[in-house]
């Protein structure tokens, strides 16, 4: 019976979503009526594949809203910076030449799968950074880097305060 709850809050959840973001595009007061059956399908289809991951590995925590102002504050702030700074390094480095790429082994220290997926998305699309691989028994992340300095670095040193704000939003 809690199996078909967790399908049921998922659907509800994944419905609501995607009538939000269909709002004004339908002919039948707001929505038409193949984008309601469509919606309900794909919904459906969503709840059946994710609840698993939303509910029973923690994700549940990721709906709370402070999270999400953090994330945003994560995603303006800290990540935006962090993009600036690495575009600007690998510029530097094309033109200058002085590139030193390999590929390095840390652990940031993050528990949770919504945690780590954060912090590798973040990594990856950081200019001159690229996450290879996650070990999910030791948390141990292998990333492309263009600069390395050294063959065992700390996190900051590779990805700067990324990690930090991973565990901050995601556990």
């Amino acid at each position: 019976m809690r199996r078909v709850a967790q399908i049921a809050a998922t659907f509800a959840l994944a419905f609501l979503v995607y009538l939000v973001l269909t709002l004004p595009s339908g002919s039948l007061g707001l929505w038409s009526l193949d984008e309601l059956l469509a919606g309900a399908v794909i919904s459906l289809l969503v709840a059946l594949v994710s609840h698993r991951l939303l509910w029973e590995r923690g994700g549940w925590r990721l709906l709370n809203p402070w999270r999400w102002l953090v994330f945003l504050v994560y995603l303006f702030g800290p990540f935006l910076l962090a993009m600036a700074k690495a575009n600007l390094d690998v510029a530097y480095r094309v033109i200058t030449g002085r590139i030193n790429p390999g590929i390095v082994k840390f652990n940031p220290g993050l528990k949770t799968d919504a945690g780590r997926t954060m912090l590798a998305n973040s990594i990856t699309l950081t200019p001159g950074t690229l996450t290879l691989e996650v070990d999910e028994e030791t948390g141990d992340f292998y990333v492309h880097w263009i600069n390395v300095r050294h063959v065992d670095p700390k996190p900051e040193e590779v990805c700067g305060p990324l990690p930090h704000w991973a565990k901050v939003v995601a556990e």
